[in-house]
């Protein structure tokens, strides 16, 4: 077994570093494992677990998030929130500066892209902040962060990818990203709060005061984005759609937003469906190589093997999330998220079943893990947007998002520590059902 490991992961490192597509590496790696390592049909078996692998259900609410994402993030809907939040979070700590957390926060709800949530609340917000004179690296640093909130704030993208490869329910995996969602907001909004305190002349002071009333008709340009969020996720939770029919309300709802506010131009539609196109074809590409793999390695026995290995060790289960949470950091500074929860579930869930630790819980900590690695460098994609929005050295924009990284390795020890905040709210609403 031990040869079996070494050539495969000889192999997977020697095609990515050729420059390899992530799917294609995926594919050849399978390939090698069934023709040197097995007496199986590796074509026939190729080609049956593609073709499923494509055809999954599940599958199907992938594009329409994305779709549904790329035309918002075509929309006026995040000045709108900007608008709307700026004088409630006025009086805070930090004071505007909050609007990346909780602007970013709500744009998750209806998007499930991190890159998109960075990019489309950055190119408002970062402008803004820096024009009142706010401390430059602070407001880069918090969007970094706060835009790594697209992944675990359901609708999510990549819930969807681990629903699938773990074989969870895609809405039990919403429903139990909502707490860490909110507590993470939380620690973000916290520590710029007290990082304000600390360093009072690096926050411009408050520039008007503004009463209850006109807070409350600032809101409504929140009302958009509010009225979307319930109709997607409200949907879910109610049990009066699926998530594949939910996404297909959020798409809808997203059309409707953007002819209302007059974003809806020939160009944009175009423009959206084509890079929703273009991001399915190439998640469903790495699905479908990743699928051919899990089928590979399960044919050589090494997920058994290493499972068995692990429970004779001894290795409790914190044990091995400390090693997973290192393991994950580490690809995440060379490989994307949805690359890396596809590449490793084949070998990685065997191993977490035989230690017993839920699948629901694991997918949310996945979700985490995944969200530093938007902010690790020389991969992180968040990086690459926000290097875009304010022309700054990648390394630069990292060194600001540390503080926010740090604040996510809290988020798994707290959930680790208190397991409920994932399962509570799964466990509760379905069996209400």
């Amino acid at each position: 077994m031990l040869l079996i490991a070494v050539v495969l992961i000889g192999s997977l490192a020697l095609l990515l570093v050729a420059g390899l597509w992530i799917a294609l590496t995926l594919l050849g790696v399978g390939w090698i494992a069934m023709t040197l390592f097995t007496d199986s049909p590796a074509g026939s078996l190729m080609a049956t677990t593609i073709w499923g692998a494509s055809t999954s259900w599940a599958l199907t609410a992938l594009p329409l998030f994305i779709w549904m994402g790329e035309i918002l993030f075509r929309t006026r809907i995040s000045e709108d929130m900007f608008r709307g939040l700026a004088p409630w979070m006025a009086p805070l700590p930090g004071r505007l500066m909050h609007c990346n957390v909780f602007g970013c926060g709500i744009f998750a709800a209806i998007s499930g892209s991190s890159a998109a949530t960075a990019a489309t609340i950055g190119r408002i917000t970062i402008p803004e902040l820096l024009k009142r004179g706010y401390d430059e690296p602070m407001a880069i640093g918090s969007l970094a962060g706060a835009g790594t909130l697209g992944l675990l704030i359901p609708p999510s993208i990549i819930m969807i990818v681990y629903g699938v490869a773990a074989d969870v329910s895609i809405a039990r995996l919403f429903v139990a990203g909502v707490l860490p969602g909110v507590m993470l907001m939380l620690l973000f909004s916290g520590y710029i709060a007290a990082w304000a305190l600390l360093n009072p002349a690096r926050t411009p002071p408050r520039e008007s005061v503004t009463s209850l009333g006109e807070k409350i008709f600032a809101a409504r340009h929140l009302i958009p984005a509010v009225l979307l969020i319930g109709a997607v996720i409200g949907s879910i939770y109610t049990g009066v759609a699926t998530p594949t029919e939910a996404a297909v309300i959020g798409v809808s709802g997203a059309l409707l937003l953007a002819a209302l506010t007059g974003s809806l131009t020939w160009t944009n539609f175009m423009a959206s469906v084509m890079g929703a196109t273009k991001t399915s074809c190439m998640i469903a590409f790495i699905l479908a190589g990743a699928a051919f793999l899990t089928v590979a390695m399960g044919f050589t026995g090494v997920p058994r093997a290493m499972a068995e290995w692990i429970t004779a060790q001894g290795f409790t289960a914190a044990h091995l999330i400390v090693v997973l949470t290192l393991l994950y950091i580490v690809l995440g500074c060379f490989i994307d998220g949805i690359s890396m929860v596809v590449l490793t579930s084949s070998v990685i869930l065997p191993t977490v079943r035989a230690a017993n630790i839920d699948l629901l819980w694991f997918g949310i900590f996945v979700v985490l893990v995944v969200e530093m690695a938007q902010i690790t460098p020389p991969v992180g994609f968040n990086l690459f947007v926000l290097q875009g929005l304010t022309g700054k050295n990648m390394f630069q924009i990292a060194r600001a998002a540390l503080p926010f990284f740090v604040l996510m390795v809290v988020a798994v020890a707290v959930i680790w520590i208190v397991p409920e905040l994932v399962t509570y709210l799964p466990g509760r609403m379905f069996k209400l059902r």
